[in-house]
């Protein structure tokens, strides 16, 4: 557990070292977190701020007026970020839920206890522990760990993790050998995803990459 522990914090701080901090999640408040959030599920990040901008620009992003707005206008507002159907229909689950159970304010939402809350997001349509996970650590400052398919692909090159792991194996991974700290998880997993991004490619940049050493990944494998 403690040499887990070690080369948690050292990938960490090599990371770091490297590539800087990342200033994640890019939202100005916790309500654009939560619509970035679910916008960006099969999408690039690329294409979501191009939605968000379609939400500033015609005073859409807050929960009032995703409420009130036709679902047909809310889908044409986002469709930078595909799915915009299935996507329109999640934002207004969400805003549904957020009325009904704590007035539309999102305070009092993140003043909710994180386990029962983050069952309640996992019963709506269309999030998912990625997304809800995302909400509580990057909206709500809780110190839950957000894992996805980059997390497994840097951690598998490192040995540290096996090929078949579940999303909770994976998550319960991390919170069980670093400290539960919500800064922490946050800025771990946005240097995952920059360093999954620019060096652990599926086609390795395993030459540059700050983390090369004790990876058990060779240059240029599939």
């Amino acid at each position: 557990m403690l040499l887990h522990r070690k080369k948690l914090l050292s990938i960490y701080q090599r990371l770091f070292k490297a590539l800087g901090p990342q200033h994640w999640w890019p939202a100005k408040t916790p309500f654009e977190v939560i619509v970035g959030a679910i916008l960006t599920q099969n999408t690039s990040w690329v294409q979501v701020e191009k939605a968000i901008k379609n939400l500033k620009e015609q005073g859409l992003l807050s929960p009032e007026r995703i409420l009130k707005i036709s679902l047909p206008e809310l889908a044409q507002a986002i469709r930078p970020s595909g799915y915009f159907n299935q996507k329109a229909k999640r934002l207004k689950t969400f805003v549904a839920f957020l009325q009904r159970r704590f007035k539309g304010n999102l305070r009092i939402m993140a003043e909710e206890p994180m386990s029962p809350l983050r069952k309640e997001l996992l019963e709506l349509s269309g999030i998912g522990p990625e997304t809800a996970d995302s909400i509580l650590l990057y909206a709500f400052h809780q110190p839950l760990f957000v894992v996805d398919a980059y997390t497994h692909r840097i951690f598998t090159r490192q040995g540290m993790i096996e090929e078949e792991v579940s999303y909770e194996e994976l998550q319960g991974f991390f919170m069980d050998h670093l400290p539960l700290e919500a800064p922490l998880f946050n800025e771990y997993h946005a240097l995952i995803v920059k360093e999954a991004k620019e060096f652990c490619r599926k086609k390795a940049l395993c030459s540059e990459c700050p983390i090369s050493e004790g990876c058990l990944f060779g240059e240029g494998k599939n």
